[in-house]
């Protein structure tokens, strides 16, 4: 079985994980009003999608 023949430093190992990263959700600002939601969904605030009012608080 195949060993490496020196151990991975710890900078070549973090190199390589350079894009195992948090991402943050894309949010917009409800056209309703103006509370910051998740994009293409009904906002929690108001219930509205698409300037209309979609679900009741």
């Amino acid at each position: 079985m195949a060993v490496p023949f020196r151990r991975t430093s710890k900078t070549r190992r973090d190199k390589r994980r350079t894009h195992y990263k948090l991402e943050v959700p894309g949010l917009v600002k409800c056209s309703n009003c103006g509370e910051y939601k998740l994009a293409h969904r009904v906002c929690k605030s108001c219930g509205s999608y698409k300037g209309k009012e979609v679900a009741s608080k």
